[in-house]
């Protein structure tokens, strides 16, 4: 989830505490929700969860990796370059934060290796000559929090410290420097685009951030705020403040884009406006095509109450009342269900197809828009013919996120999911995310392919290819993949 505006009071009593660090410094902090990653089984998941420039813009192709799924890795990440000369870090990617920020070679208690199988790379800001610090005196540095802090000086380092929902946080300082995407040029071609963003250079992890189990070299946040790396491109005219995912829970990876999608064609719904999430209006649920009878309140927009779309987050939370009401639907023809609790899911055994056995529901948004959710969508298997539910009460939740409807990677999967920003809409509609979608390039007027990528599935080969031989050395009678 997004983070909330900065408090001016918060981050001049963090500058003050940091102040013994550098004589003074420049900080804040943002309060954000991520997405429960990295931990050795499915409990984790239940802990968390400018304007433009008028000249032509180019679409980009963002190659993803990773499995959206409690069971898999619950994440998405995609691979960047930054520095001269360029080099590359895999990053989460998260529409629910609003910052980029990758390890920094000065770290303490960052990972040394990944159980992703992915060679992790620390940012050395000396080591590129395009690279410089933000000073708390500069521009991004007021514009973020608001003001000038107290006690800032041109030497003192523009510092960020980012706390999330699950309890992990990073701490550092904000740095400039080149970055490199991929352009899209053609059907399935790109080339290189380079432009300056200022991100964080994160120089402290806390919590899940410093564990080896998913590492990764940092977060990439989609939000709409105007430190994002979308904003940040958007602002120096280089893309639309448009962009989408389509996460690929059958074969993992998927696409996403950053530029005017052409095909598929998708309905949309107005974001509310000045909130700090996506935040949608949501009218009604359907179960089995039979709507659920609810209070008005439940779909009242406030800050502590409303719908927000989130891919940062991998379940999907209801206020009790929905919950309860949903699951009663769900399993009304299935009243001899029996129930075990597993690593906190409510699972059950069942022998068959779940989208045979149980119900479609559809949410309905403003607009006529509806998002709709398949038993195979909201359970996700867990062992042979053993299926666990992937909705929460929000009621066990904290109290902040009680009321809130928050629809995460399992419901958003397999949908092509469009966040048109300039135009303050989000739409969605169901497709295969192992193909293909078009976007148009408005320098040339042409739409091109943006095929989906797995790019996890490359170290999985290489992993591969590498046993087969110490297997043959061994003289091994089976070889088992």
């Amino acid at each position: 989830m997004a983070p909330p505006a900065i408090a001016p009071v918060a981050a001049a009593l963090l500058l003050a505490a940091l102040a013994s660090l550098h004589g003074a410094a420049a900080t804040g902090v943002f309060q954000v929700h991520r997405k429960f990653t990295r931990a050795a089984n499915i409990t984790v998941h239940l802990a968390h969860d400018v304007s433009r420039h008028g000249r032509l813009l180019a679409a980009a192709d963002v190659p993803l990796g990773g499995l959206g799924l409690p069971t898999g890795s619950g994440l998405y990440y995609t691979k960047i370059e930054i520095g001269t000369p360029p080099k590359q870090y895999h990053v989460q990617v998260d529409t629910g934060s609003d910052i980029l920020w990758v390890n920094c070679i000065t770290c303490d208690k960052c990972p040394k290796k990944s159980g992703l199988g992915i060679d992790l790379t620390l940012y050395d800001p000396k080591g590129s000559s395009s690279g410089s610090t933000v000073s708390c005196e500069q521009e991004f540095c007021v514009a973020t929090y608001g003001d000038k802090l107290p006690g800032c000086k041109a030497s003192i380092p523009c510092e960020y410290s980012v706390t999330y929902g699950d309890g992990s946080s990073t701490t550092g300082y904000f740095v400039t420097d080149s970055l490199q995407y991929n352009q899209v040029s053609g059907d399935g071609q790109t080339r290189y685009g380079k432009a300056n963003v200022t991100f964080g250079c994160g120089a402290q992890q806390g919590g899940d951030l410093g564990s080896t189990n998913q590492a990764l070299d940092g977060i990439v946040g989609f939000g709409e705020s105007n430190t994002s790396m979308l904003s940040q491109l958007a602002a120096a005219g280089e893309v639309k403040k448009i962009f989408s995912h389509c996460l690929d829970t059958i074969s993992g990876g998927g696409i996403f884009s950053i530029g005017d999608v052409v095909q598929p064609k998708v309905k949309t719904t107005p974001l509310i406006p000045n909130m700090p999430h996506y935040n949608v209006k949501m009218k009604s649920i359907d179960v089995g095509g039979t709507a659920l009878q609810l209070p008005p309140h439940i779909f009242e927009t406030s800050e502590k109450k409303g719908t927000i779309i989130d891919s940062g987050t991998t379940l999907t939370y209801l206020p009790e009342l929905v919950y309860k009401d949903i699951m009663a639907k769900i399993f009304e023809k299935h009243q001899d269900m029996t129930f075990r609790t597993i690593q906190d899911f409510m699972c059950f055994q069942y022998h068959g197809s779940v989208d045979d056995g149980f119900p479609k529901i559809t949410f309905h948004f403003e607009g006529d828009l509806g998002l709709h959710v398949y038993p195979h969508d909201y359970f996700f298997q867990n062992g042979d013919d053993l299926y666990c539910f992937g909705f929460q009460n929000g009621g066990l939740q904290s109290k902040d996120g009680r009321d809130m409807v928050l629809l995460g990677d399992l419901v958003l999967s397999n949908k092509v999911v469009v966040y048109d920003l300039e135009n303050q809409v989000i739409g969605w509609t169901d497709y295969n995310c192992s193909s293909s979608i078009k976007v148009k390039d408005d320098k040339t007027g042409a739409s091109y392919t943006v095929n989906a990528h797995d790019i996890s599935s490359a170290w999985r080969r290489q992993w591969q290819e590498s046993l087969i031989p110490l297997l043959v050395t061994m003289v091994c009678s089976y070889l088992i993949f």
